[in-house]
């Protein structure tokens, strides 16, 4: 059988020259080596022909096709290296362009007021205690010298989850827990989220802080309260800050205050113009406290006659809105990033 090998050889070498791309190269393989390719139908002859023909014909033909598997081979290496070549070159990066600078977190305003005030009761002493947000009618009430008669038990000011299930509204339950299950001398502080059935304006939200502080021993007194809030206010808002207590009324404690800061604005000495932020008073409100009521120790199991104590409790945002200048407490919870960075 006469077949020109040498330009059946050429005419490959063209056709592999010529493959621009994988897909071409793969077309040219499947006409060569395919069923109906011409390599297989040379193949397929070999038994047309005499014993000496077939040796000789047959061994030209395997030649051929071990050249031409070759060809296909580097070509199809070749052509790889020259997309990875393309790709890295589209994807090479330019160093002197300037850098994206990542934005980095930080600590929420609350969180980062709930940190300093926790760092600074650990430094003298206190330790953290915490409770469930859900709790039961009595730690949020009953066991606080609430009884069921009394406002805040409305249903207006408290989420009920069942008629003696409640979202708690303060975190003074984690006080009532502590007594119950150490014996004096206690010195806590209890920070976390509290819950009121408050609608969303500019001046509440349904979801807000605390950090209560609770210490019993014997021998505590006033002075020992107004000592430690004292050196809680300067801590916050500076050195020169003085305190002042206002007669209140607490169910859990008697006697009873609210703590009123000097204005951290105007110092305490309002100018002609005014202050917006004490409105013009010099102070401003900030959290309550008082003796821990005996009754309280009683039903904790605590003896009033050797016992005494003092409890505060201060509302975290209201302590920030003051320290930042922040005036709508809906800014906490929205995740506005601008408002978070600054």
């Amino acid at each position: 059988m006469e077949i020109n090998f040498e330009t059946l050889r050429g005419d490959v070498e063209r056709a592999l020259a010529e493959a621009m791309d994988i897909p071409s190269l793969e077309a040219l393989r499947v006409r060569m080596l395919g069923k109906k390719g011409e390599i297989t139908q040379l193949l397929k002859t070999l038994g047309t022909l005499a014993p000496d023909e077939r040796r000789v014909f047959g061994q030209k033909v395997n030649d051929f096709r071990r050249v031409f598997e070759q060809g296909i081979t580097e070509a199809r290496e070749f052509l790889q290296f020259k997309q990875q070549s393309q790709a890295i070159e589209k994807e090479t990066i330019d160093v002197t362009l300037p850098g994206r600078r990542r934005a980095i977190g930080r600590r929420h305003p609350i969180a980062s007021v709930q940190d300093k005030l926790t760092d600074l009761f650990i430094g003298l002493g206190f330790t953290v205690a915490e409770g469930p947000h859900i709790e039961s009618e009595y730690y949020n009430f009953e066991a606080l010298n609430t009884p069921a008669d009394h406002p805040s038990r409305d249903e207006q000011d408290t989420l009920y989850i069942t008629d003696r299930i409640v979202l708690r509204t303060q975190t003074s339950p984690v006080q009532v827990r502590t007594m119950e299950s150490m014996k004096p001398p206690i010195r806590i502080v209890a920070p976390g989220k509290v819950f009121r059935a408050d609608e969303i304006d500019a001046t509440h939200t349904p979801v807000f802080h605390q950090i209560e502080g609770l210490v019993i021993d014997k021998g505590i007194t006033l002075g020992d309260l107004k000592g430690i809030q004292e050196l809680a206010a300067r801590h916050l808002f500076g050195e020169n800050t003085k305190i002042r207590f206002r007669p209140s009324y607490f169910p859990f404690t008697e006697p009873s205050a609210e703590v009123d800061v000097t204005c951290h604005a105007c110092g305490g000495n309002v100018p002609p113009e005014g202050c917006r932020v004490c409105k013009d008073s010099g102070w401003v409100e900030l959290w309550g406290c008082g003796m821990v009521h005996p009754r309280v120790l009683e039903m904790s199991g605590i003896d009033p006659k050797v016992y005494s104590g003092y409890a505060f409790g201060m509302g975290i945002d209201r302590i920030t809105s003051s320290l930042f200048g922040i005036t709508d407490p809906r800014n906490y919870f929205e995740n506005d990033m601008n408002f978070l960075a600054n």
